[in-house]
């Protein structure tokens, strides 16, 4: 089974760090502050609205849906879609904010980047009852902390973090953040970390018990002291082919994304730290300057069926929120991916990652000077 790699979650430099400042600029409604729902209130829709008269614009990352989805949202549903897409959030972002209608009814961004928006008022409110298939997503799928209860987001994936390595190459198998950040002599130069600003910081600040969310100079500050003396340790920084590394040899262990790791490799495994790590989401939401929200929510409705939801798992060997949907998979993809096998509730010991605003900056700044150090 090929496997795409994608670049979503690689951010532009810099663009994080402006992220709070460049949303402030487009935002046109308040808010009560971090993690605080939109003040805007819902437009008024029509549960018996002619789909036929409408159309979606959406943006998602490439390799992210099945090819045809526009063929087939036309023939179940009745009007057309056009799919752009998008390599990281960052680029995403650039889209929806750019100007007060972005042209855009659907977009897919991670949970933090949906949590900016709808603090700045730009995403419609969900109306739960043009949804029933939120009815097959586990009941933590409402449970994420950059939005509880699915206020303005549906989960489409989510996943999280951890320790991929070579099984036949390690003598003993990984089981603390520590191993790749002060490796055993013999795995000098054969370790890998990301660069994305806050996965490079997550084993660090994991390490030392602290929040993958925290604002805290003094903690931010003993993160980046224990950065730079495991970076004399790494073979690289590798957010994107940190796989092949593994299969050929080149490096034991890595930090990975649960779905990247490639486990359908002989030897190849993943574990998540005792430590503890982070639980992402990628997200659907639909923009308040949207003309066709009854399609867009017939849309994401369309897109929580089982049969389509679960084309997730079988391509790109993601996890679904889903539960009708992950009930789907074949077995014999699960028994190749283990890591589809993690529960809602292995996956709710990590922390969300939530927008941080302002404070985003101080993780640039890190990533910055981590990268400067010579």
């Amino acid at each position: 089974m090929s496997r795409t790699r994608y670049t979503r979650r690689l951010p532009a430099a810099a663009v994080v760090a402006g992220l709070a400042l460049a949303l402030a600029a487009c935002g046109t409604a308040e808010t009560s502050g971090a993690g605080a729902a939109p003040t805007a209130a819902a437009d008024k829709l029509d549960p018996n609205a002619d789909l036929k008269k409408q159309s979606l614009n959406i943006t998602i990352w490439d390799g992210y849906s099945p090819k045809d989805l526009p063929e087939r949202v036309k023939q179940k549903l009745g009007f057309p879609i056009k799919i752009a897409i998008h390599d990281t959030n960052e680029t995403a972002m650039a889209k929806l904010t750019a100007t007060a209608d972005s042209g855009f009814d659907v977009s897919f961004v991670s949970g933090q980047y949906a949590q900016a928006l709808s603090e700045q008022g730009l995403l419609e409110p969900l109306h739960h009852e043009l949804i029933p298939n939120l009815a097959n997503l586990y009941p933590e799928a409402s449970e994420l902390s950059y939005d509880k209860g699915n206020k303005f987001s549906v989960p489409y994936t989510w996943g999280t973090t951890g320790i991929c390595y070579r099984s036949d190459l390690v003598k003993t198998p990984p089981t603390s953040w520590n191993d790749i950040l002060n490796p055993a002599p013999e795995y000098n130069k054969k370790v890998t970390m990301m660069t994305t600003e806050r996965w490079l910081a997550l084993p660090a600040l994991k390490s030392l018990g602290y929040s993958i969310n925290t604002a805290d100079d003094g903690q931010i500050a003993k993160a980046k002291d224990l950065l730079l003396k495991a970076k004399s340790h790494l073979l690289a920084y590798d957010d994107t082919t940190f796989g092949d590394r593994l299969k050929s040899g080149e490096a034991v262990m890595v930090e990975a994304w649960d779905g990247w790791c490639p486990e359908n490799e002989k030897n190849i495994k993943f574990t998540v730290p005792k430590e503890g790590s982070d639980l992402w989401a990628d997200t659907m939401v639909i923009m308040k300057s949207s003309k066709n929200k009854e399609a867009a929510h017939a849309f994401i409705n369309y897109i929580l069926d089982p049969e389509i939801h679960s084309w997730l798992a079988e391509n790109i060997m993601y996890k679904a929120p889903n539960k009708a949907a992950m009930e789907k998979v074949n077995p014999a993809t699960i028994q190749s991916f283990p890591s589809l096998k993690m529960s809602p509730a292995d996956l709710l010991q990590g922390e969300s990652i939530i927008d941080l605003g302002a404070d985003s900056a101080k993780y640039t700044r890190l990533a910055t000077e981590v990268a400067a150090q010579q």
